[in-house]
């Protein structure tokens, strides 16, 4: 009965978009599950991808974009009416046996017969309870509503991390059906000499980054502090650096070698569903300076340096204390890369695996 219900090799159809670490994710999935016989169709919205981002999906993924908006990136929730017939379409003409949605949101109101898991990476609902404090509200009520419907549509939901998942069920109840698949990541360029500076990476932008506590310590360390990614959003979003050197967008390979080359790397981030950044300095063996949110203790506890989030003097004192010492900062690289070794892509595919099966017997039981 249950090899009847699991197809294997599948037919994915996995949504993603181009902005945020969301396209990362999407990436590194769909390349660990191709090269185990699924065909996966990644199905954008928002921005259309750079020619180099095209590019490195197009070896292993069918990329197609849709006319529909990210639930994030619109105040009107009519502009989201058009999705689930995007997707029923999709799901038709390409004999699609699974759809992965990276936001639950976007499983309201789809109906397909085939199983349907819903990830979690971030949304606007946590992100208000984590960086301000406040529950949707106004112009924004109807994204918890949407949500909400999508939790209770999809199959299966999955959160990146337990602090996510509790959150989750802090901003909306109980969620059926949610486990935890902690995200992966490819390993990263063998560590180099270091070089004395410190490294960051993030999208500015977003408040939940904290561009200005990072800024802010920049001006009181010895080390300059580089900081990779935008300072514009979509929806004009704006940061500013005034002390930190401003790398802007890099591409990811970029990305990877400055984190292999940085004495000390450095997450200012309020709201972290998980922080894949974090794991790939980690797999360089580059020593963690994090702010201490419940995502990065669950994940780095005993492997990095914490300091408390919004303090810029307390940042700043962790990054002196470090860059002064070449044992401690070898000792916390050694200890990063031995913890980031437990968050493997083979595991995390494993598990999504698991979690498709799981997803099958419940859309067949429906």
């Amino acid at each position: 009965m249950l090899q009847s219900l699991i197809h294997r090799p599948r037919r994915i159809l996995m949504t993603t978009d181009a902005v945020g670490g969301v396209w990362r994710y999407c990436l590194d999935l769909a390349r660990e599950l191709a090269a185990g016989g699924d065909s996966i169709v990644l199905a954008g919205l928002g921005p259309e991808p750079s020619p180099e981002q095209a590019r490195e999906a197009q070896p292993f993924a069918t990329l197609v974009w849709l006319k529909s908006p990210p639930d994030w990136m619109t105040r009107d929730e009519k502009d989201l009416d058009r999705l689930p017939g995007e997707l029923r379409s999709l799901a038709k003409t390409l004999a699609i046996d699974l759809v992965h949605l990276n936001a639950p949101a976007q499983a309201a109101g789809l109906d397909l017969t085939c199983p349907i898991v819903a990830v979690s990476h971030s949304c606007v609902a946590t992100w208000l309870h984590a960086v301000r404090g406040q529950a949707p509200a106004d112009a924004w009520s109807w994204q918890r509503d949407r949500n909400r419907a999508g939790f209770d549509r999809a199959d299966t939901i999955v959160a990146p991390s337990r602090s996510h998942a509790e959150m989750l069920q802090a901003c909306y109840g109980a969620i059926a059906g949610l486990g935890v698949v902690h995200n992966g990541a490819l390993p990263g360029p063998r560590p180099v000499r270091r070089e004395p500076f410190v490294f960051a990476a993030a999208r500015w932008w977003d408040e939940g980054k904290d561009a200005a506590s990072l800024d802010a310590a920049a001006a009181l360390c010895a080390w300059p502090v580089q900081a990779a990614g935008p300072l514009a959003g979509p929806d004009g979003q704006r940061a500013r650096f005034d002390n930190c050197v401003s790398l802007g967008s890099i591409d990811h390979r970029e990305v990877r070698r400055r984190m292999r080359r940085a004495g000390i790397f450095v997450s200012t981030s309020i709201y972290e569903p998980f922080g894949l950044a974090a794991l790939e300095a980690a797999l360089s063996a580059t020593p963690l300076v994090l702010a201490d949110i419940a995502t990065y203790r669950e994940i780095w506890d005993g492997a990095a340096m914490f300091f408390n989030q919004r303090d810029p003097h307390a940042l700043a004192g962790c990054i002196e204390s470090l860059s002064r010492d070449e044992s401690l900062r070898r000792k916390l690289g050694r200890r990063a890369a031995r913890q980031a070794r437990k968050f493997s892509l083979g595991k995390q595919v494993r598990m999504m695996r698991d979690i498709y099966n799981r997803a099958a017997l419940t859309a067949a039981g429906r």
